[in-house]
């Protein structure tokens, strides 16, 4: 038969239907500096425009022969069409990621937009995916967002959001309801442009920072709702330490669970079983960019399919100054070493 497309063995997979072998893909940011540079621009330049957007992305994939490719690269597009501006760094030589420099500083100052899908970079990152979808067909094209307790923390001053939990509790869960809301609004708008999965990350709610007990009241019931409205596939995607909270995430309703390089993959298999999606867990930096054996890297990516993954993931955005031979390596040995069953997905 003929070979699956990366398109097919992705949505296939989130189907739990036997593939020819592990897809190699990411729901975080996946730009490399080798891809920028062969396209004769500049990371500063690919966030703000459509063309140079959708180019780096497929060009990354096209690089290193990926399964697909997700949009946007930074974390500020949302909060900057809310109005909290945005610094793009335009100048910068270097890898410098978009931030945002005026967040929210009191519960009472937040007032979102109706209409912030029209702001600000937005209609940019629409016009990235039409070109992707027109242009790359034959990869999963997927989008991500962030959890509404992440994203709250990219509109107003984290501090401030996690005092409020203490000191004007009603309010805060007030306000994480709307940014629940925002997050389901969203996510259905890049529904609608033709995105093949979308990956959630609630990547501050690990229990490195929240108590399991304050997970499941406060984190829990709002992803649940943003899961209830994704009607393509989905990602629960979580930094961070994420072992005793494993089974609450499963439970919020994602097609696949992806965690980092600090979650047990042994005991979280255990825990949620062989028919559960699960995706991670490398340190991508550690792995991509720093380190000097490729053979080291190959025994990372071999310990996360060991550990019992259905895909390997990075556990954050892969940071674009990867080592060729490092990127390289991992794509084959997903390739090779994935080419047996995983616990979810059987093989044709």
């Amino acid at each position: 038969m003929a070979a699956l497309t990366g398109k097919e063995r992705v949505m296939k997979m989130f189907q739990k239907e036997p593939i020819d072998r592990m897809p190699c893909f990411s729901g975080q940011g996946t730009v490399t500096v080798q891809a920028i540079e062969k396209m004769g621009t500049q990371f500063s330049k690919i966030h703000n425009d459509a063309e140079l957007m959708a180019g780096a992305a497929l060009t990354s994939a096209r690089l290193w022969d990926l399964d697909g490719l997700v949009i946007p690269f930074d974390m500020a597009a949302v909060a900057e069409a809310m109005g909290r501006g945005v610094s793009l760094y335009d100048a910068a030589e270097g890898i410098i990621y978009p931030t945002v420099p005026n967040k929210w500083r009191d519960l009472d100052e937040i007032s979102v937009p109706e209409d912030f899908m029209s702001k600000g970079r937005m209609p940019i990152i629409d016009d990235a995916f039409k070109i992707l979808k027109k242009d790359a067909p034959d990869l999963a094209i997927g989008a991500w967002v962030l959890g509404p307790f992440t994203f709250g923390g990219q509109i107003m001053e984290l501090d401030i959001l996690l005092k409020g939990l203490k000191k004007k509790k009603e309010q805060t869960e007030a306000f994480l309801s709307q940014m629940t809301k925002v997050t389901i609004d969203l996510c259905k708008h890049y529904e609608s442009l033709g995105v093949d999965f979308i990956c959630v990350r609630e990547m501050g709610s690990g229990t490195d920072l929240l108590s399991p007990r304050m997970w499941k009241t406060l984190i829990g019931p709002n992803l649940k709702l943003v899961f209830d409205a994704i009607s393509v596939p989905s990602i629960n995607h979580i930094c961070g330490s994420t072992d005793m909270i494993i089974e609450m995430m499963h439970e919020c309703g994602a097609d696949a669970l992806s965690v980092d390089q600090k979650n047990n993959l042994v005991e979280t298999r255990e825990k949620v079983g062989n028919d559960v999606l699960l995706l991670g867990n490398f340190d991508p930096y550690g792995t991509l960019t720093t380190m000097e054996d490729t053979a080291e890297v190959a025994d990372v990516i071999k310990k996360c399919i060991d550990d019992g993954v259905d895909s390997v993931w990075p556990g954050c955005d892969i940071w674009p100054d990867v080592k060729k031979e490092n990127m390289e390596t991992y794509v084959q040995t997903v390739k090779e070493y994935g080419a047996k069953a995983s616990p979810a997905v059987k093989r044709i």
